[in-house]
């Protein structure tokens, strides 16, 4: 897929599928398709494979090609697969050169591991990645990645390079990011569905959503209600629906990955553990989330 074309077809949600694995932390193959299988009956616009709740820090090489593949095998074309890449050039490289070969329409860049790195340094860690398939290209502002108008300008240089996906949440900074570059790229509000009023204040129409692996409905009516300009409708579902779990998700490191895994299971999807070094959510705060289910019971 041309970066243009992947660029396109980036409006609405986002989905960020789960890594399944099974009771001995192995991958779980066949619970990931029956998982994509049932995020496809419903119109998201695009995959993200081996993203943040994916678990991409957990995965081996091989594990990584295998979740690309399958994921794509599952997709069958009908919306794009983007992957996940990161931990350093030449990793985040070979990362990117095995999802184009595995059939990824694009890649998410995360931060490399090495914190708090030169502003010349960061911009060859994308520069090389970014060159080194012919594969669209989205970067992902998080964590210790914030980066001001002046450089995000400096980075459109790199041709494949289509999308910015913000996942700080400030909106100011985000607001003088996309007033300095334009519509040179995609906007992609990626801090969590709970930002959908803020997002979708800006101008935004796409947004990244973990919900969407177990209540894509609920996704989609954020959608919905955001780029109809959102009102006390939107308010009233994302205080309702939305910042019980987010406050949830907040509560412990990793819990933002093990709270969707837990109600995956709970709607009888195959979410399973997580891997260490993130944390499951523990057996007595199970029935808090399904107390959250309870509430999303017209959308699942």
């Amino acid at each position: 897929m041309h970066p243009l074309e992947l660029r396109n077809k980036l409006s609405g949600v986002i989905a960020f599928p789960i890594t399944p694995f099974k009771d001995d932390l192995t991958l779980d193959l066949p619970g990931l398709h029956h998982n994509l299988t049932k995020l496809l009956e419903h119109s998201v616009s695009a995959v993200v494979a081996a993203g943040g709740t994916g678990e991409m820090y957990s995965l081996t090489p091989s594990e990584y090609a295998r979740v690309i593949e399958l994921t794509v095998l599952a997709v069958e074309g009908r919306v794009p697969v983007i992957a996940g890449v990161g931990f350093g050039q030449r990793l985040g490289i070979e990362m990117a050169q095995v999802a184009e070969k595995s059939g990824a329409d694009g890649i998410l860049v995360f931060p490399p591991y090495y914190p708090q790195a030169d502003d010349d340094g960061m911009f060859e860690y994308y520069r090389a990645i970014g060159n080194a398939t012919a594969a669209g290209m989205l970067i992902y502002s998080r964590d210790w990645v914030n980066f001001g108008p002046a450089f995000v300008e400096r980075l459109t240089s790199i041709e494949t390079l289509v999308a910015w996906k913000d996942g700080q949440g400030d909106l100011r900074r985000l607001q003088a990011i996309m007033n300095r570059v334009g519509d040179r790229l995609h906007w992609i509000g990626g801090a969590g569905d709970d930002m959908v009023a803020g997002y979708y204040s800006t101008g935004i129409r796409t947004f990244t959503s973990s919900i969407a692996t177990v209540a894509p409905r609920l996704s989609l009516k954020l959608h919905e209600l955001g780029a109809a300009g959102g009102g006390d409708d939107l308010v009233e579902l994302l205080q309702r629906c939305v910042v019980p779990l987010y406050a949830m998700r907040a509560r412990r490191k990793g819990y933002e990955v093990s709270t969707m895994k837990a109600m995956m299971d709970m709607v009888g999807l195959n979410g399973g553990s997580v891997r260490p070094p993130l944390v499951n959510v523990k057996p007595e705060e199970e029935d808090e989330l399904r107390g959250i289910l309870a509430g999303w019971e017209k959308f699942l």
